[in-house]
């Protein structure tokens, strides 16, 4: 990990751990909602051309479902996103008196919110230790041979158990910029691998 966070810089180079530096916790989980199947220059793009027009809940409810859908449908999935936005902003203003929850349960009882966004939320607007777990998290992990998992909810356990708190709200920002620049699904590229010495290469059959 001390070598990782020496190499990427993760509060500049992804959108929703810069958001960190100014957190709202409602534009982060709007974000992250966003995020999801989407590449990060799209997110932050459609995030800011959204909150131009819609930065509270009341807004996102108020606005006519065809002009958000038209606002978010670049980052795919457009309309299943803003029938999650809508639900999720309806939410917080019927039972959350439009505030965003700052725990984990309340986060999780919201149709639409799931255990990574959650910890997102948790991690990048109240700044919790927490271990938010995408792909490259549970993926890499399991490379290296520091865990042996099959989901992510398992692997956020098992990190929790082994990973140094003082790397929790790092970790996501690393490895997500660590798995798309270097330690890639497919054929990584070892040779360029800051950490290969340590890396167990489970399950890797090529790399580059």
């Amino acid at each position: 990990m001390h070598i990782l966070e020496k190499q990427f810089d993760y509060r500049k180079r992804t959108t929703l751990n810069r958001m960190r530096k100014k957190p709202e916790a409602f534009k982060i989980l709007i974000s992250c909602l966003l995020s999801l199947r989407a590449k990060d220059e799209q997110t932050e793009k459609i995030s800011k051309k959204l909150f131009a027009i819609a930065d509270t809940p009341e807004k996102i409810v108020k606005l006519p479902k065809a002009k958000l859908e038209k606002i978010i449908f670049s980052s795919g999935h457009y309309k299943k996103k803003a029938k999650t936005l809508k639900h999720v902003s309806n939410e917080l203003i019927k039972r959350f008196n439009s505030k965003v929850p700052n725990n984990k349960k309340d986060l999780l009882s919201i149709k639409g919110v799931g255990p990574k966004t959650a910890n997102i939320v948790l991690a990048f607007a109240f700044g919790k230790s927490v271990l938010p777990i995408d792909t490259h998290c549970h993926r890499i992990p399991n490379r290296l041979g520091w865990i042996k998992t099959k989901t992510p909810k398992q692997t956020e356990k098992e990190l929790e158990k082994i990973l140094p708190k003082e790397y929790w709200n790092e970790f996501n920002g690393i490895f997500v910029l660590f798995g798309k620049s270097i330690c890639q699904p497919i054929s990584p590229w070892c040779s360029k691998c800051p950490i290969e010495k340590y890396c167990k290469k489970i399950g890797v059959e090529k790399s580059r």
